[in-house]
């Protein structure tokens, strides 16, 4: 009878020495996951985006901060000005002027032309000492600037010339328009520095990154959720008889 096997399983348990009958049964070790070969192959090239995704991010940031670091700038080339030395898509590598007795003819220097925004790297052709000029508020016109006695200050000025130009700058800059001289020449890494360190180029770094992260985590709750579903053999069993040997 059912009671009666009871009844001899609590009378036997109650003879042994030492026997705890709130001692917890150990659990049953979880069952391993066999995840599909897709499954894996799937695993392993979603990683693959997301370190490779770092990694070229991670460059972008790391190449302009590197050369910063040393006291230098990088700046990409958009015209063919100074051609063979180097061409659009380049990009080139300047220090800041320490003196302007640095400047000498034969020089290639980086400056800002006066009245204008943009930079413009260029040979020096030669050295001057010119009247300063600065730009009158009134019409916008550049005028010379002079001393108390009504003599014009002078200044040095630089003239300029692009090695594929015929003719030399219109205009004269002053030394201290100077922004830097040059040190290197890189070959074709215009456009991927240009794209790399603008906010389209970075968003799409990062996007792919992301997206197999989020898919990697909706893989890993499938797996939890197929593995709560498996049943180890003889669990149920187990259960029942740890409610009778508890009773």
């Amino acid at each position: 009878m059912p009671g009666a096997g009871v009844a001899q399983a609590r009378s036997t348990l109650g003879r042994w020495p030492g026997a705890d009958r709130r001692t917890p049964r150990p659990a049953p070790a979880r069952p391993r996951v066999h995840l599909p070969l897709w499954r894996r192959a799937a695993g392993v090239a979603l990683w693959v985006v997301v370190v490779a995704g770092v990694v070229l991010y991670a460059a972008s940031l790391a190449a302009p901060l590197w050369f910063q670091a040393q006291g230098q700038r990088l700046l990409v080339v958009t015209s063919g000005s100074m051609a063979p030395r180097f061409q659009a898509g380049d990009v080139v590598v300047l220090r800041a002027v320490r003196d302007v007795s640095e400047l000498r003819p034969g020089l290639v220097v980086t400056f800002q032309p006066v009245g204008s925004e943009n930079l413009v790297t260029h040979r020096i052709v030669s050295l001057h000492q010119l009247p300063a000029m600065e730009q009158v508020a009134a019409d916008g016109q550049m005028a010379e600037v002079v001393d108390a006695t009504g003599e014009p200050t002078l200044q040095g000025y630089i003239r300029t010339q692009g090695d594929a130009n015929a003719d030399p700058d219109p205009n004269a800059t002053p030394f201290e328009r100077v922004r830097g001289v040059l040190l290197a020449v890189h070959r074709g890494w215009g456009e991927p520095l240009a794209w790399a360190t603008s906010a389209q180029g970075r968003a799409t770094l990062l996007a792919p990154p992301l997206l197999a992260l989020a898919l990697l985590e909706g893989l890993s709750l499938l797996d939890a959720r197929r593995a709560r579903r498996r049943r180890v053999p003889g669990r149920e069993d187990d259960r029942r008889l740890d409610a009778l040997l508890l009773d």
